[in-house]
């Protein structure tokens, strides 16, 4: 596919050319990045070692912070690596590597959200059979099908990506290799490719923030038949749930379901969701999570006595 292109590698303009703002870029999103991976290898650790956090919703939780994790691997440490050099440049092969893994840990976190909604439809709907609809050998082919669905959708990704000839310009505006920036630097008509994307990125985005958003919708409906108690803890839940949602699926619908038109606004959107999401998903899970607060003071105890032990 590579012979319908001249072009052997790409430019990245990044977040700015200013050299004194790419030392702050460089300073802030490294210290985004550490955070992001220090909050969800915490909640990653936690899942793993606690046994009072078994249930299925942690188990999603689980590979909610991985995706999360990996999803802003694909993006940071290249972003933070190129604040601090005069001359990016991207192979190919690289830029294709990144639409690759940036797509399909985005869409796996897509598909991880709509596991967690419904397992908080069947645990607040269908509490006297929870355990059995949502059994551990469930909850695994559930997330194995999510993995199967990333994994095509990022593969479409790169065979429109593949498509495209590139035989001048090879300028790219943004931080990251995505497909839309692309889609300006292809010297052919690229109407129905757009359409192609839309229909592909674009109806995933949107299609899934109407199942998580009715589905939400249903369940805080049901919630009026539960004790205060419940209520409270199943609301708290489903909040954190929402907030989440509205957080990665608002600018993910701005930029995926339109033409492919640029506009300045988009690097600092695609910041938000690329580097602001998987740095407050942990944040949003954990403070407004009793159990799991309670599950990392253990750890944290644990390891402190260990310490004086030795």
């Amino acid at each position: 596919m590579l012979l319908n292109s001249n072009v052997t590698e790409f430019i990245l303009l990044g977040l700015t050319q200013d050299p004194g703002k790419k030392k702050l870029v460089f300073v802030f999103f490294l210290l985004f990045y550490l955070g992001t991976l220090l909050g969800n290898f915490l909640i990653i650790v936690t899942i793993k070692t606690s046994q009072a956090l078994g249930s299925p919703m942690y188990f999603f939780l689980f590979y909610l912070s991985l995706s999360d994790t990996s999803f802003s691997t694909s993006i940071a440490p290249r972003m933070i690596v190129d604040a601090l050099l005069k001359n990016n440049t991207i192979s190919f092969s690289e830029c294709m590597i990144q639409i690759f893994s940036f797509h399909v840990f985005g869409c796996l976190e897509i598909f991880i959200l709509i596991l967690m909604a419904v397992d908080r439809y069947v645990a607040i709907c269908k509490p006297l059979h929870y355990m059995t609809i949502m059994s551990r050998r469930v909850c695994s082919v559930l997330v194995a099908i999510a993995w199967v669905g990333a994994c095509v959708h990022s593969l479409a990704q790169i065979f429109l990506a593949l498509s495209l000839p590139f035989c001048g310009p090879n300028v790219i505006d943004h931080y990251l290799c995505d497909f839309q920036p692309l889609l300006k630097l292809a010297c052919t008509d690229t109407y129905m490719i757009n359409l192609l994307l839309v229909s592909n990125s674009g109806v995933i985005c949107i299609v899934s923030f109407v199942m998580l958003m009715f589905s939400y919708v249903i369940i805080l409906h049901s919630l009026r038949n539960h004790s205060a108690e419940g209520r409270k803890k199943a609301l708290s839940t489903c909040i954190s749930h929402i907030i989440v949602v509205i957080l990665f699926f608002g600018p993910s619908i701005f930029i995926y379901t339109r033409p492919a038109n640029t506009f300045p606004m988009d690097k600092m959107i695609a910041v938000f969701y690329t580097i602001g999401t998987p740095l407050l998903n942990p944040l949003i899970y954990t403070l407004r999570n009793a159990e799991v607060k309670i599950s990392m003071r253990k750890l944290w105890s644990k390891k402190l006595i260990s310490d004086d032990q030795r």
